[in-house]
């Protein structure tokens, strides 16, 4: 009886991580003009369809304070702004975005996620520009588990709605949303 209940419990993890892997897919983009390779990756969470396309630099053995400076906005990526887009209104923390495009910026250190307009598709992600600012939101840092050599970012889904995840080097960063 235990092996049984052991085989069934094992299909079920089976199962479940089955499901996340499908949930998420990413497409490879041509490589930014600043050399780096670009992706497109979506999810659906509840309900929303979402979409991240950045740029994903190797950290290289390069200081992750000079790559990521505190106190500074960072355009999260490399090469053209790193956007995402919706069909769904989010809202992370006071800042609520109607369906459409918007630019993600960190503030490293304190960990802001910053949003921003999209000012035209394929705009360049420096010098960062205030006046485009929506709204910022704080994050909560930690440690990979594993040093993480490219620039990631995920979305995980949650009970109370979703995280938007960013790794590199030894930081992960989050910030929890909501859809609608």
């Amino acid at each position: 009886m235990r092996r049984v209940l052991s085989v069934i419990a094992s299909l079920i993890v089976i199962a479940s991580s089955g499901v996340v892997i499908e949930a998420q897919k990413t497409t490879t983009l041509s490589p930014g003009s600043g050399g780096s390779p670009h992706v497109r990756t979506h999810w659906t969470v509840d309900g929303a369809n979402l979409s991240i396309e950045y740029g994903r630099p190797y950290l290289k053995g390069r200081e992750e304070a000079k790559m990521m400076p505190p106190g500074t906005p960072w355009r999260t990526g490399a090469d053209q702004a790193t956007v995402i887009t919706t069909d769904k209104p989010l809202k992370f923390g006071a800042i609520s975005l109607a369906p459409g495009s918007y630019t993600i910026n960190t503030q490293p250190g304190d960990w802001q996620l910053i949003l921003g307009k999209l000012e035209k598709p394929g705009a360049w992600g420096i010098p960062y520009n205030p006046k485009l600012e929506i709204g910022r939101t704080p994050m909560k840092a930690g440690k990979t588990t594993a040093p993480v050599e490219q620039v990631t970012i995920s979305i995980d889904d949650t009970p109370a709605g979703a995280n938007l995840r960013i790794e590199w080097g030894t930081t992960s960063v989050m910030a929890p949303f909501i859809v609608g």
